[in-house]
């Protein structure tokens, strides 16, 4: 059977699975669209969060950053997985005792304000559609070069998916559903890594490969060949760093924060039984992450090592069938600058303004002509980061059903969480903007079909912000996570731990942690992109990182504001000491 014979066998079978288990466990109470009835057991909930919130950016890009930025890449290695354990230690439990459905629920409730509510609900959907657009950059990815089919079309296709077991399942469905896709994901992720690590160092544990020597005669390990290998392309050396000590610290501290204040991964601990199977689930999720975030280094040093050995100095005639194929999708270019028919890899930009601008025909060698080709350069290869995960089992020629398996669980990445992400912003809307806001009045029903609506339109604009990304898989989470931190995470901290912070610091710090962080990305990336080099970033921070400023601002005007306007209500001091007080149930 063909590799894509296998591919859609693959990802139609996993299809058939997420929507059959969503059809099973539809939901039929609001408590079971929201919270899955808080019945689901702390290791089944810790598959799920680990599935919702190892996305298209850990399974997909986050490795693909790390081959090409080495020693800078982790960062997001290091600020994704210690921000589960400030989740798990600081928030998830007295969340889940105050016994809501929302983070804005939380938050309106605890700073007894529907003002404070409403900009939480702006603050939760702004970071909500920053990170589901790179989820649905990654299904449409993942679309195009498997499924053969324009990016456009695949983010389309997710779109349906995620429609039908978001909006007939609900928490309930999507719970259950990314069980099935933790399991799929981990696998298709496992299987490639074990064998390339047995082809390049002979270990079948990745891990280990990583600091392996390789088996190729050289004497040298996986990381002194990489060093050699890129310096002599005219790269920086793999393990040597060029970001400043300050900004690793800060996107560090971004992503970790922002990871504790992420809507849709805090609402999963509002799925169980009692307080303490929260702390266990999150527990249980960080092991289940673990697995992959151990693993990603060795990947991304596996996939760099791999793709340099086979397309440097080759000619385009006798390049394998893989980089045609990721050629016809845009998302690998090759420029015959020396006009010698053979591709040169070297450091320096290969194209103008990011991704290849096509012509109509073709070069003497076949290769897909471009029209935004500087000349400053000897660089003759363009590739999209996002791509070295999903490619890497074709650059080192394994079997067509793991190629297949890494197509199914790219897609099952993207999909669980976007699936989270969509859940979060219907019920933002349904719960916290239609009923406890705008209109009080709704029964049980309505507020369940206004759910299922919001989601629906939810998926729309997902859709439209997977056609037009701002960044990388990988750097649009990080907008997302650098967000979080700004404006969720220091109201429901000082929401559960300083009983002295009224509605009026809370209200001012959100707004004014998110206008900051929001206008200094936007001006970066979108306003103003010629100037995003670090000698024009305040304190030396890049915009990844920028959140860790956003966040002390935060914290800054709250409590200003606090001291000197009216202060918090006894009752709400009472009830801030009994979720933090500890319990058995």
């Amino acid at each position: 059977m063909s590799t894509a014979a296998l591919t859609y066998l693959f990802v139609g079978l996993t299809f058939a699975l997420y929507i059959g288990i969503a059809i099973w466990a539809r939901a039929r109470s609001t408590s079971e669209f929201y919270v899955a009835g808080a019945h689901v057991h702390p290791v089944l909930n810790g598959m799920a969060t680990a599935a919702d919130w190892m996305s298209a950016a850990s399974f997909i890009s986050m490795a693909g950053i790390i081959a090409f930025a080495g020693y800078d890449g982790s960062v997001y290695l290091m600020g994704w997985t210690g921000g589960y354990v400030l989740l798990a230690l600081l928030l998830a439990p007295y969340l889940r005792k105050f016994g809501q459905f929302t983070v804005p629920d939380f938050i309106g409730e605890r700073y007894y304000s529907k003002t404070a509510r409403m900009v939480a609900v702006l603050c939760l959907l702004i970071v909500s559609f920053t990170y589901v657009a790179g989820q649905m950059r990654g299904v449409g990815i993942v679309f195009s070069r498997f499924l053969e089919v324009d990016i456009n079309t695949g983010v389309f296709a997710g779109m349906g998916i995620v429609f039908l077991y978001a909006v007939l399942g609900g928490m309930k469905g999507i719970t259950y559903t990314q069980v099935a896709q933790y399991c799929v994901l981990i696998f298709a992720y496992m299987v490639p890594a074990i064998f390339i690590a047995l082809l390049l160092t002979g270990s079948p544990v990745p891990q280990l490969g990583l600091g392996g020597t390789l088996v190729d005669g050289s004497g040298l390990t996986v990381l002194e060949k990489l060093d050699r290998t890129l310096v002599d392309l005219g790269f920086a050396a793999y393990t040597d760093g060029s970001k400043s000590t300050m900004d690793v610290f800060a996107i560090t501290a971004a992503l970790m924060i922002g990871t504790a204040g992420l809507p849709h991964v805090i609402v999963r601990f509002f799925t169980v039984p009692k307080a303490s199977d929260a702390r266990i689930s999150a527990g249980y999720a960080l092991v289940f992450i673990a697995i992959l975030y151990t693993t990603a280094p060795a990947v991304a040093a596996f996939a760099r090592l791999n793709f340099v050995d086979t397309v440097q100095n080759t000619a385009y005639e006798a390049t394998p069938e893989w980089f045609k194929n990721w050629e016809d999708t845009g998302l690998i270019a090759w420029i015959d600058k020396n006009a010698d028919g053979r591709i040169q890899y070297s450091a320096g930009n290969a194209l103008e303004g990011g991704a290849p601008v096509y012509r109509e025909d073709r070069g003497t060698n076949g290769e897909r002509l471009v029209v935004n080709a500087p000349t400053d350069n000897a660089n003759e290869v363009y590739v999209d980061r996002d791509i070295m995960v999903l490619a890497n089992p074709e650059i080192a020629a394994l079997p067509g059903w793991v190629i297949a398996l890494v197509a199914a669980g790219g897609l099952a990445a993207a999909l669980s969480t976007a699936a989270g992400l969509l859940l979060v912003i219907s019920t933002s809307i349904s719960h916290d903007l239609m009923k406890k806001t705008l209109f009080g009045t709704l029964t049980e029903r309505q507020e369940l079909l206004a759910a299922r609506l919001s989601a629906a339109v939810a998926v729309i604009i997902a859709g439209f912000f997977g056609i037009y990304p701002p960044a990388f898989v990988a750097q649009v989470v990080a907008f997302a996570f650098g967000l979080a931190a700004a404006s969720l995470f220091p109201a429901i901290f000082l929401g559960i731990f300083v009983k002295s912070v009224n509605r009026e610091g809370a209200i001012a710090g959100m707004l004014a942690g998110m206008g900051f962080t929001w206008v200094y990305i936007a001006w970066f990336k979108f306003w103003a992109p010629e100037m995003n080099v670090a000698a024009n970033w305040w304190f030396g921070i890049s915009p990844e990182g920028i959140g860790f400023i956003g966040m002390l601002i935060n914290f800054a005007v709250a409590f200003i504001v606090a001291r000197f306007t009216a202060k918090t209500p006894a009752e709400i001091r009472q009830m801030v000491d009994s979720i933090r007080l500890p319990s058995t149930g």
